[in-house]
């Protein structure tokens, strides 16, 4: 593997650095039981499905949470 500093990626442009980005998040999510997940995590999510599984209408739709979002209602004063 060919080795590149920090300041030769910075000299990239914008475009080429985004491009980068993209192709190691696919390198990484190819092989997604790679990515370990601390016990704490995995019981977390665990309990968040269980909890959706059981009451599937008590969160928001996407676009609910879109439309809530676009309009600043979110925003605290």
């Amino acid at each position: 593997m060919k080795n590149i500093s920090i300041a030769d990626i910075l000299k990239l442009p914008v475009q080429e650095r985004i491009r980068l980005v993209e192709l190691i998040w696919d390198s990484v999510a190819a092989v997604p039981e790679a990515v370990e997940i601390s016990p704490e995590l995995k019981a977390e999510l665990e309990a968040r499905l269980a909890e959706f599984e059981e009451n599937p209408e008590a969160g928001f739709s996407w676009e609910q949470v879109k439309s809530h979002l676009n309009d600043d209602s979110w925003r605290s004063v």
